[in-house]
């Protein structure tokens, strides 16, 4: 799924492109993508592009007279320009075109299942409807993201990806800001001393201004049209069982559902190998619970993983 980084740099690329620019037609492909009906997104047609702005991780275009139309890309929906204006939607994974006089917006869609969505609203008071109203952790203060992390006990990856408590944060770059602050993804948050939220903060404003700068100089100014959560260079995400670029061991994962966080346990849980639910299960007292009883198993001396 888009995260902040990568719907910050669409929304650059946007306002070069859109900004200041009418929109001539939208044109719906899939009827599932348009959530709302009032405003009618017809309405749209023929407005100027006046603004354009992240909620967390949707885009929201502001038209002239206060109307927006706001994106949610959710897992496979991504965006596409095309110099050309009513340029054709590509077979089953074009969702929406989106035509102005110098190009085309096309929204699409990989897989079957159809989770992106375009909402139609009216003024700041639609957009505030839409908004889950987590923190913007880059201009938040220390205080204000130590109030946030602590407001409920949970684990520290699962109050990092809730849209509620942080804006812009989900799977991919919540593993790489726990990693950075060598921190369990698994502790939790009411425990963690001053030093360790201090880290975290840290960590969290470092990472996403990293990636966003570091996604800024790969484009050049071109169209972002190869977003993906598995980015080289990352630390921890999607890096099962590769080395470590900080310690060399290898990297560890606990799957859940369609997710799974990705982590180093020498550098962030002290040499404990976290329970996989599906594995763990499986495997029982055998689940290795080290970073020596891993490796015993891997070369055969204490059983096979």
């Amino acid at each position: 799924m888009p995260e902040l980084p990568d719907v910050a740099i669409y929304i650059e690329a946007l306002e070069e492109r859109i900004l200041r620019r009418p929109l001539q037609a939208v044109r719906i492909a899939n009827p599932f993508l348009l959530r709302t009906a009032r405003p009618p997104v017809k309405s749209a047609e023929g407005r100027q592009v006046v603004a354009l702005r992240r909620i967390g991780k949707r885009i929201a275009i502001g038209m002239e007279e206060e109307l927006w139309l706001v994106i949610h890309l959710m897992i496979a929906g991504r965006l596409h320009w095309k110099d050309e204006s009513g340029a054709v939607l590509p077979g089953k994974r074009g969702l929406a075109g989106f035509d102005f006089p110098n190009g085309t917006l096309i929204l699409t869609e990989a897989g079957t299942k159809r989770r992106a969505s375009l909402h139609v609203v009216d003024g700041e008071a639609g957009l505030a409807g839409l908004d889950p109203g987590g923190l913007e952790v880059l201009e938040a203060s220390l205080d204000a993201f130590a109030a946030a992390l602590t407001r409920e006990a949970h684990t520290l990856k699962r109050v990092l990806t809730d849209p509620r408590t942080f804006s812009g944060i989900g799977n991919a770059y919540s593993d790489e800001i726990l990693h950075r602050a060598r921190l369990s993804p698994i502790a939790m948050s009411g425990k963690l001393s001053d030093e360790e939220i201090e880290r975290l903060y840290d960590a969290t404003k470092a990472t996403l201004l990293h990636w966003t700068e570091s996604f800024r100089a790969e484009l050049a100014k071109g169209f972002p049209e190869k977003v993906t959560a598995f980015r080289p260079g990352m630390a921890a995400h999607g890096r099962y069982g590769e080395p470590c670029p900080d310690c060399g061991t290898a990297i560890q994962r606990i799957r859940y559902a369609s997710n799974e966080t990705n982590y180093c346990p020498r550098c962030q849980t002290g040499g404990q190998i976290l329970a996989d639910r599906s594995l763990s299960r499986l495997l029982k007292g055998d689940w290795p619970r080290s970073i020596e009883e891993l490796e015993q198993r891997k070369t055969g001396r204490g059983g096979g993983l």
